[in-house]
């Protein structure tokens, strides 16, 4: 007989953003649904997005239910020496991520040109199955 092993967290990429929003609410979804650990990544970069204490605001619903559940919601600390990107599948492949989710905004074609795509590189790179989301306001477009 074998020892199931537990299963690493869901991570999300998290900015206080309307997609960041929507990703935050789908991850502790499905957090909730597998029963897992629930580890936002803390993508603003000190001083110019969002705080932490905005973000432990943007979390309370959600730790309530995770409360009341039994699981676990922890905040990966900013890492302005890293793109969004990098910081996200670093530190899933720290934890043996089970899911990484991220938040999608629409962009033209220039700037998917210019800039890339955070999302794409995470897709991309992830050593985990990734569940990428649009904002609400999105969807109608």
């Amino acid at each position: 007989m074998t020892t199931p092993v537990a299963a690493g967290p869901i991570v999300v990429g998290f900015l206080s953003t309307p997609e960041g929003h929507a990703a935050l609410r789908h991850a502790g979804h499905e957090a909730l649904l597998r029963k897992l650990r629930l580890l936002v990544v803390d993508l603003s970069k000190e001083g110019h997005d969002a705080t932490p204490s905005s973000i432990e605001a943007d979390l309370a619903e959600l730790r309530a239910e995770f409360d009341a559940a039994g699981l676990a919601v922890d905040i990966a600390p900013p890492e302005p020496l890293f793109e969004h990107s990098e910081h996200v599948v670093k530190v899933a492949q720290e934890v043996d991520a089970t899911l990484i989710v991220v938040g999608l905004r629409p962009r033209t074609r220039v700037g998917k040109f210019l800039l890339g795509s955070s999302a794409q590189r995470i897709l991309l790179e992830a050593d985990c199955p990734v569940l990428a989301v649009k904002s609400s306001a999105d969807s109608h477009t």
